[in-house]
């Protein structure tokens, strides 16, 4: 009987790791994509390198943001997605500007705000 109800403890925790996973994954896909579509529309970065450099400080930003709000007790918050839009945004602007040395202009700012709130937040809602 104990390693029945063991076995099933184990699925549990299965299944929610897998749906972190997946949300993780998915709002990581949706950084990519901003960068993605940024550097199409201004003909910078277009090989899977330069998307990758990019993206990463996003996508640090992202993590810190995740683990900030504690995604993983509610994934599917908006609130969660309010931490993660804002820890994408600052912290991904802030680490482009002085640890890739890159630029941040306020045009930029205000689209990767923009962007990311539609979609960090917007699935969520």
């Amino acid at each position: 009987m104990r390693h029945r109800a063991l076995l099933e403890q184990i699925r549990a925790q299965n299944q929610v790791m897998k749906r972190l996973t997946t949300t993780f994954l998915f709002d990581a896909l949706l950084v990519v994509l901003f960068v993605f579509i940024g550097t199409r529309n201004h003909n910078t970065d277009k090989d899977a390198a330069g998307v990758a450099s990019t993206a990463a400080p996003f996508l640090i930003g992202l993590a810190c943001g995740w683990w900030a709000s504690s995604g993983r007790k509610n994934p599917f918050a908006v609130q969660t997605g309010i931490v993660v839009w804002m820890a994408t945004v600052v912290i991904g602007m802030l680490l482009r500007n002085f640890a890739w040395d890159r630029g941040t202009a306020g045009a930029f700012i205000v689209v990767a705000t923009v962007f990311n709130a539609f979609t960090l937040v917007g699935w969520r809602v």
